[in-house]
Order: C-alpha cells, then structure tokens, then sequence
C-alpha cells in the first residue's frame, strides 16, 4: 500500500459533470482572481500564499493530491508575461512544491503542467499532479489529468490535513520567500 492510501484513505473517482466546470471557466471572470477576492462561490484549500504567489489544492481533483501554483497578479502567458528571473522563481516554486508532495505522498510520478487558453481558465497556473504508486498504465496519463475520466470527493477535513503538511515539507527559506 502506497503511503498515499496509508496516510490519507483511497479515493475512488467518481463521475463528474465537465459541462458546468466547462460553463464556469468560461464565464466572465476569472476563476483565480475571484478565488484571490475571497469570493465564496470559488474557495480553495490553500497551502501557500505570498505577494506574487499562491498554491492551493484542486477543488475538483481528477487524483488526490493535485496541487495548483498561479501568479496572484492575472497573467495569460505561460512565459510571455514574466521576464526570465520571474518565471526561474515560479518553477523553482513548483519545484519546491513537487518535492513537498513527493515527501508526504510518495508518489510513483509528478506530473507538471499548465492548462488553460484565452477562452477558459486564461489566468496562468500549473497543475502538480502526484500519480499514485501501483496506478495501471491504462489510468495514468491523460486518465489521471482530465476531469472526463471523473474526480475524487476528498472530505474538507482531509484536504486540510494534506495542505498543511505540505506547507510544512516545503523549504522555502532557501528562496528568500516570506509570507504575508
């Protein structure tokens, strides 16, 4: 048994509505920027957050364990808003998240990567996705990243507990980063 389903309980995909998710991401608005507002309608499970940053969990994760990184300020380009020293810290970020998620989940694979385009989810994140250790080939991949293939229902309270022991494997003193 993976230290994954030891530590936080098998979660079994269950079949999920993409139409709405579809509907929402391509609404007016944007799903990061209202998440940063506070507005209720798009909380999420927060794990980081400085000035420039945020890392916060799935709230509809096709695997547990999927973990968010996005600019606070609403950018669109994947490496066109940011000069070179910006986008270097946002993967060195990514980076430090991916090794927090090894350490608590210990994973078979990390999957990284950025979705999204100008007509849904235009505000630019990446996507930390843990695939679990013994997973059949036929379930990984685009299996294990999209949302047609369903989701895990994962309970607030177990969210909260992965969350916060990321937070305590991540090694940001290395980066210079502080909270707010």
């Amino acid at each position: 048994m993976s230290r994954m389903a030891e530590a936080f309980g098998p979660y079994e995909r269950v079949p999920f509505a993409v139409e709405p998710l579809v509907a929402r991401a391509t609404a007016p608005g944007c799903f990061i920027c209202e998440y940063l507002k506070g507005n209720p309608d798009y909380e999420h499970v927060e794990v980081y957050r400085t000035e420039d940053v945020v890392v916060f969990l799935d709230r509809y994760p096709t695997v547990f364990g999927r973990v968010m990184v996005a600019p606070v300020g609403h950018h669109t380009q994947v490496t066109g808003d940011f000069d070179e020293t910006a986008y270097l810290a946002l993967q060195q970020l990514i980076f430090r998240v991916s090794e927090a998620m090894r350490a608590v989940l210990q994973p078979e694979r990390i999957y990284i990567l950025s979705l999204g385009s100008e007509a849904a989810n235009a505000h630019v994140h990446w996507h930390i996705v843990p695939v679990p250790a013994g997973l059949p080939l036929a379930e990984q991949q685009f299996h294990t990243l999209m949302h047609e293939h369903g989701a895990v229902q994962v309970p607030k309270h177990d969210m909260a507990r992965y969350a916060a022991s990321l937070k305590a494997q991540l090694k940001l003193e290395h980066l210079g980063v502080r909270e707010n």
